[in-house]
């Protein structure tokens, strides 16, 4: 086997696969992403297509060239930042800047899910291509981002306060908050009331039961006045057991505590 390359996001992770992998692999890391859309522009062509345009973050020259260097002396190149979209843009960013101008070199996608040396080996043995249609994804919400965020914010500061900000996200989510606030502000309380009773036949334990329809309707008690009335009516009434139904009720464990319900 010849001398292979293993491109991972964190230096931290380079390092403890390093140590699973030997001398046979040279382990790098692009510390996160090296491309991203300019700051200065808005960095997607509208006109044709949305198509984006990407250049090497500012600071990430000295990276790339490394993983450069690097490439050159490698038979083959395995890339595996996380295995998930922005990954896979990592991972094809980095293809696009190494990949060698003449002659082919073997590049390949390897998913880690598992930072063990049994579950790097086994990641390694079965490695795979680049997938477009998950790069495509994590292009779609990056360019939505910059055409919702790079538009709207600086009209934001223009009309309402330096400062703010809009996004593909953020914007949708306050809306609905401010959509609830507004329904709970125009909220008019309606007063009701519940008639409850507590039964006991011949045989114990008492029960309470609720008043749920009368003369065949549903009850709603809607004043004092109207509780007061169907208390008298029913004041020294009997009533009869008609039907009695089991059923089996699952109670899930209270969720785990947060901030808000420690204080």
């Amino acid at each position: 086997m010849g001398k292979a390359l293993l491109i991972v996001e964190s230096p931290a992770k380079a390092r403890t696969l390093k140590g699973y992998l030997g001398k046979d692999f040279q382990v790098e890391a692009s510390v996160g992403h090296i491309k991203d859309l300019p700051k200065s522009q808005l960095g997607v062509d509208v006109e044709n297509g949305f198509t984006p345009q990407y250049g090497v973050i500012r600071g990430k020259g000295k990276v790339v060239q490394r993983l450069k260097q690097a490439a050159k002396s490698a038979d083959v190149i395995y890339l595996a930042p996380d295995p998930d979209r922005e990954g896979e843009a990592i991972a094809w960013h980095i293809a696009e800047e190494i990949r060698p101008k003449r002659g082919e070199k073997p590049i390949y996608r390897v998913m880690i899910h598992e930072i063990t040396k049994k579950g790097v080996k086994r990641a390694l043995e079965k490695p795979g291509q680049l997938d477009p249609n998950r790069y495509n994804a994590q292009q779609a919400r990056r360019i939505l981002d910059r055409l919702v965020g790079y538009q709207i914010s600086p009209i934001l500061w223009e009309k309402v306060r330096r400062g703010l900000s809009a996004g593909r996200v953020q914007s949708v989510a306050l809306r609905l908050v401010v959509e609830r606030e507004r329904e709970i502000q125009a909220f008019v309380p309606e007063e009701y009331w519940n008639i409850e009773a507590l039964l006991e036949g011949s045989a114990p334990p008492p029960f309470r039961a609720r008043l749920w329809k009368a003369d065949g309707r549903k009850v709603r008690v809607g004043t004092a006045e109207e509780a007061r009335a169907i208390r008298q009516r029913l004041e020294g009434a009997s009533f009869r057991l008609a039907k009695v139904e089991r059923k089996e009720k699952r109670r899930g464990p209270a969720p785990p505590f947060i901030t808000s319900t420690l204080q």
